[in-house]
């Protein structure tokens, strides 16, 4: 594919490309699953406990094996199939659902066989995240692929928009009824990923490195690329500190008093800005100017946080949690963007789950962080100060990687990787 991509219209569609069809549908709804399973596994585990820190521990349960999952996950992304790969990933996922269904038919023995299967879908995901980044540059040329990250980031949010909400309603009838729900979803993702054509590109183990040599080589590439470290730092601290949709349950239950049905519109309101803004950017990419673009939206994604963290109004949290989702795309499209085009393929595996441990540790970790704090300091107080956080974070980045907010045009960066 990427042999002929110089013959092809950068400002053709992607949509003419099967493949990239094909797995914009998986997922889909592979989101859709992975955000209704997560409205029922919070709000369940927040029924059964009323405790934050409970809720902190979903994230860290899924964020541990990303953390010990991360350099085999690249290395098998880069030396075998990685749609095979894929499959096996959504397969566990679905049988991850399938054992909370049957926790949640038997009754409740306690949280702690909720967190062990919370562990095996993080597993999977580990796997799943770096095949699927190494996966879609591979799907279209790379002129177009600019355009195929905004539309895969859109598509993400659409599911991160209905599935919470489908999420809420459905726990309505019970968390048994979500988690068969969530089954049937993945395994049909797994059977929509196997029927994609392309079967990924595998190569061979660089004769020049150690086996510790190989499994390490995407930190060291991350590390010694300035401005790929330093767009995936920026995400991991800023994310990190301004990470609040953990507290969500708590916004829902305890300040807002909107229940389940609030707590999955909550949940879909930064997609729905995510999703606006990167339909924007499938029909009109981004020319120039990326990098200080990417600056500008952590930045309104911090002052965003802080005021979603003082409201007690449910519309006006709805529409900072909107803003919040719409800068955060800004950023999502130019890191993936940079990252997958500064990148050269035989490497991409391992670059991405470098990646996907930053995205991990922000988001995951991030939970977990901020059910340690608001269990120390207080909800509210946990939030705002994440915001601030976030944008002291954006004003040391902007110093620390000048070479980062200089980036004018993304496309520039993948002259060098294209074949």
């Amino acid at each position: 594919m990427a042999a002929t991509a110089s013959a092809v219209n950068p400002e053709g569609s992607v949509f003419a490309h099967r493949d990239f069809r094909l797995y914009l549908g998986a997922l889909f709804l592979s989101t859709l699953a992975s955000q209704v399973l997560s409205v029922a596994v919070s709000w369940q585990i927040y029924e059964l406990t009323h405790n934050p820190l409970a809720l902190g521990y979903v994230g860290l349960f899924q964020f541990l094996p990303m953390v010990a999952c991360t350099l085999p996950a690249g290395h098998a992304a880069d030396r075998f199939d990685r749609r095979l790969i894929l499959v096996i990933c959504y397969f566990i996922e679905a049988l991850a659902a399938g054992i909370f269904l049957a926790l949640a038919v038997r009754g409740h023995a306690g949280i702690w066989p909720f967190y062990g299967v919370l562990a095996l879908f993080g597993t999977a995901r580990a796997f799943a995240g770096p095949a699927a980044s190494a996966f879609v540059p591979l799907l279209v040329p790379l002129e177009q692929f600019p355009k195929a990250v905004a539309w895969n980031s859109s598509t993400f949010q659409t599911g991160v928009i209905l599935g919470p909400a489908l999420g809420g309603a459905i726990y309505l009838l019970g968390p048994a009824v979500a988690y068969g729900v969530c089954m049937i979803l993945l395994m049909g993702v797994a059977m929509v990923i196997a029927s994609v054509s392309s079967r990924g590109m595998s190569h061979p183990p660089e004769a020049h490195l150690s086996g510790l040599g190989r499994l390490t080589a995407g930190i060291s590439y991350v590390r010694g690329t300035s401005i790929v470290l330093g767009a995936i730092s920026l995400d991991l601290f800023a994310v990190l500190l301004g990470g609040a949709t953990a507290l969500l349950p708590i916004y829902a239950r305890d300040i807002l008093h909107v229940g389940p049905t609030g707590l999955g519109v909550l949940r879909s309101a930064p997609a729905v800005g995510a999703a606006l803004l990167g339909f924007l950017l499938g029909r009109m990419p981004l020319r120039r100017n990326a990098g200080p673009a990417m600056f500008a939206g952590v930045a309104v994604f911090g002052a965003a946080t802080i005021v979603f963290g003082l409201s007690r109004s449910f519309v006006l949290s709805i529409a900072a949690l909107i803003v919040l989702g719409a800068s955060d795309m800004v950023s999502v499209y130019v890191r993936a963007t940079l990252i997958q085009l500064a990148t050269p393929d035989a490497m991409r595996g391992r670059v991405s789950a470098v990646n996907r441990l930053f995205i991990g540790a922000s988001n995951e970790l991030g939970g977990f962080e901020s059910g340690v704090t608001a269990a120390w300091f207080g909800t509210v107080p946990s939030v705002v100060i994440g915001g601030f956080g976030t944008l002291v974070v954006t004003a040391l980045w902007l110093w620390l990687f000048p070479g980062l907010r200089e980036i004018d045009k993304l496309e520039d960066l993948g002259i060098e990787n294209r074949k």
